[in-house]
This record gives structure tokens, sequence and C-alpha cells, in this order.
């Protein structure tokens, strides 16, 4: 997935309101970006930090930049939290998420469940239908281990009971991980943080819901899906 314009670097200076940042750029001037991130962050909002920014000039929009990296030790994390959709509907459209490879048609964000949107249908001749739910993941507390959730999650444990809800009906569904920074090795869920989100994920493997979880390589040029990870449940 490549960004639509070139990111420019500044400062962080605050988070708030979940969806805004003051960052100062490198001219100096501190300017206000959105933040398409509605989770805690963290870890990732510290004052100081390295920001990359995306610029627009798009007359429709309130703000002039997004913020889509962070620079948090010497990790490059990707704050955009649409991104892994897009990242990872490119993947699937080009055969290169191997367990999921044999499907040739791939829809997006189609109703299903409890009033919800699965983010990826996929379908194929001789294949039963895969509902494929994606998880952007930031989190690192540990060298090398990725974490999911960052809060609590109360819509994911909704999720996972919806996929649970396809494999009775026959289908195949999926929960994919995407780990949006690059010093992560394996995945873990963080229990700790949302107990109950961790239950449900080991109720919904038993009763047939796949696990896969894949890293990325985030640049200020795009976000791309590199390979596979280890999953610790």
């Amino acid at each position: 997935m490549d960004f639509h314009t070139p990111l420019i670097c500044a400062t962080l200076l605050r988070r708030y309101k979940r969806f805004l940042a003051d960052v100062k750029l490198e001219d100096g001037r501190e300017v206000t970006a959105h933040v398409a991130n509605p989770g805690s962050m963290l870890g990732m909002k510290d004052e100081g930090m390295a920001v990359w920014l995306e610029p627009n000039d798009d007359p429709k929009r309130k703000l002039n930049y997004s913020w889509k990296l962070v620079e948090v030790g010497e990790a490059t994390v990707v704050v955009d939290t649409a991104a892994a959709n897009k990242v990872v509907g490119e993947a699937l459209r080009a055969g290169a998420i191997g367990p999921l490879a044999a499907y040739s048609d791939v829809r997006a964000e189609i109703k299903y469940g409890e009033n919800s949107r699965i983010d990826f249908l996929l379908q194929g001749e001789g294949l039963p239908d895969c509902y494929v739910e994606v998880k952007s993941v930031t989190l690192s507390r540990q060298a090398g281990l990725a974490e999911f959730p960052d809060s609590v999650t109360k819509r994911g444990t909704k999720h996972l009971r919806e996929l649970s809800a396809m494999v009775a009906e026959g289908h195949r569904a999926v929960m994919l991980y995407l780990v949006q920074r690059d010093d992560c090795t394996r995945f873990a869920l963080a229990a700790d943080i949302d107990a109950e989100y961790a239950r449900a994920m080991v109720a919904a493997r038993q009763t047939g819901v796949e696990a896969l979880c894949f890293a990325t390589k985030p640049t200020p040029l795009g976000v791309n899906l590199v390979e596979e990870l280890p999953i610790y449940i």
C-alpha cells in the first residue's frame, strides 16, 4: 500500500480528543493533524516523538495533515488503523496471503452478523465462503512481541462471536491480525488489558475460527506485507 502523497516529518506535541494531534513541522510551524486511530495508542503518543504526516490540499477536509507513522525507539509504527484493511485487501487480491490464496473473489465491507460488516468476504469455486476480520496491531511491551488489544474492545469481542456463528453455518472464518510495526517477530493476546476478549478468542478458536498474523514493513512511502508470524494464544 502506497501513501497518496510523500510523508513529511514532524514532532509530536500532544494527542487529544482521540482524533486530533498537535505537531511541530520542521520549519517551526505548529499545526493540527487528524489521527485516524480510535484506540489508546499505548506507547505511541509521547510528547517529542518523531511522526510522519501526509499533507493534503483537499478543500473538503478540515485539516491539511493526517498522522500516518510514529517512530517508537528503533521501530516505525503505523498510526492509521484504516491502513490495515488497505494492506490486507491488496495482499488478498494479489494472492499474497498463503492460507487464503485459493480464493479468487475478494469483496470488502459486506453486511453480516448483528448489524455488522465483515472486512472481507472471500469466495472461490468449490470453496466455502470465508469471512475475514482484520485487526491492526501496534502494541509491543516486550522486545519482539506484538500484542492485541491496546485497550478494552467490546466491538472486537462481538466480532469473535459473529465469526463463530459463521463457522456454525458451515462457512470458514478467519481473524487476521496485522502487525503494523517493524520490530516484532511473534504475536500474543494482551489478556491483562482485556481478559474478556482473550477468553472470547480462545472460545472462538475452539469453534473453528482460524487465527492468522502477518508482519508489515512501514516506511514513509507506504506499508507492505512481509511475512506470517507465529501466534501464542
